[in-house]
């Protein structure tokens, strides 16, 4: 079968540079590494294709030849064949800032480590809260229930029955980690038998099934800050869940804050929009209009004679606060002229009055319209 195009398997064009080279391997490591995919026997191959094609392209004297003559320039010995590969060790050490040869630099990046039992941290949480947006421009603090995985009551963490033994895995050495040889290649895995712990108990917990945890609601409280936007991310340090048997870090907690929508207020970042509907009366002889604050508070805006729809009236300091500031943006209002409806007899007599007193005319949108329509008109008729 013709091999693949070495550009084709990182993902990048023939003129990508070797930071953009560096970039894609980098990606694509993580994603096809054989210990993301025990499952999958294509794995391993997969992987070997992207160490061999970043060995080449890397190199620029190999890429040269490679351009030159494609696959065709490491075979029957030329070029120094495979064998003139870089070590993949040194490759990951380069590229993920591992230390050593074999794969033990690219290993760490998943926990793991070719010297001992890796040390897995807690997983990370993901807790969601739904607050108003007089509580985001406040702040709040909200008492919260996470199910987090804890040390196993019952077998304090071990993971074995009462009177169980642990044993440490003959399989691994008790590192966690075995290596497997194909090739020229090297790669390590986590441990089929203990499932990469290093030991195994011969009779498991039955509260936790030998996990060594258990899953139980944690109480915190957690202060959300003034000034928070729908979506953003506030991480809590530690709050995840425990390290399995006890080792490691316990994971983050990461709470996503939805803002709720307003019925009176709209927000762009640190400022607030109003829409206010006024008396057509209002509008054309001026008056004053109540506006809510979302302190909670109110305030008169003035109108000026003969404003119209859309209009907009700039309040400096009333917005939203500033995350991590002790500022506030603005909150702007815009005038929405209100037509008269369900009009008295008196009060239809005194409209068509002041429309035949010349009402009309001293529209200037109007007015302006029909200008605009008229020479539209003539033009046609030319």
């Amino acid at each position: 079968m013709a091999k693949r195009d070495y550009y084709e398997i990182l993902g990048v064009s023939k003129d990508a540079d070797s930071k953009t080279l560096k970039s894609a391997f980098r990606r694509k490591a993580m994603e096809c590494h054989p210990d993301r995919h025990p499952d999958d026997p294509g794995a391993e191959t997969r992987f070997k294709d992207l160490n061999e094609a970043y060995g080449i392209l890397s190199d620029d004297q190999k890429r040269a030849a490679y351009d030159r003559m494609g696959h065709a320039a490491f075979e029957g010995g030329r070029g120094g064949g495979a064998g003139g590969f870089q070590d993949f060790g040194d490759i990951f050490s380069q590229i993920f800032g591992g230390a050593g040869g074999g794969s033990g630099g690219f290993s760490d990046m998943f926990g793991g480590g070719r010297g001992g039992q890796r040390q897995a941290r807690g997983a990370d949480l993901r807790y969601e809260v739904e607050i108003s947006l007089s509580e985001a421009f406040s702040g709040k603090e909200l008492e919260i229930s996470v199910p987090v995985k804890e040390a196993c009551h019952s077998c304090e963490g071990t993971g074995a029955a009462e009177g169980a033994q642990v044993e440490s895995c003959g399989t691994c050495g008790g590192i966690g980690r075995v290596r497997m040889q194909q090739g020229f290649f090297q790669m390590e895995r986590p441990c089929p038998k203990c499932g990469g712990q290093g030991e195994y108990v011969t009779d498991p917990c039955r509260t936790c099934d030998g996990t060594g945890q258990e899953r139980i609601n944690r109480d915190l409280t957690v202060s959300v800050p003034a000034g928070v936007e729908d979506g953003t991310r506030i991480r809590l340090t530690g709050e995840g869940d425990a390290p399995a048997k006890g080792e490691g870090a316990r994971g983050d907690l990461y709470l996503f804050v939805s803002v709720q929508p307003h019925e009176i207020f709209e927000r762009e970042g640190p400022n607030l929009f109003c829409h206010a509907p006024v008396p057509m009366t209002s509008a054309a002889l001026g008056g004053d209009v109540e506006i809510p604050l979302i302190d909670g508070g109110r305030t008169k805006v003035k109108i000026p004679a003969g404003s119209q729809s859309g209009r907009r009236m700039r309040l400096r300091g009333k917005g939203m606060s500033v995350l991590r500031s002790q500022s506030r943006g603005d909150m702007y209002v815009e005038l929405g002229v209100e037509t008269p409806s369900n009009m008295s007899t008196k009060q239809r007599e005194i409209l068509e009055e002041f429309a035949r007193e010349g009402g009309d005319s001293i529209s200037p949108e109007h007015s302006s319209f029909l200008d605009k329509a008229k020479r539209f008109w003539d033009e046609l008729t030319e």
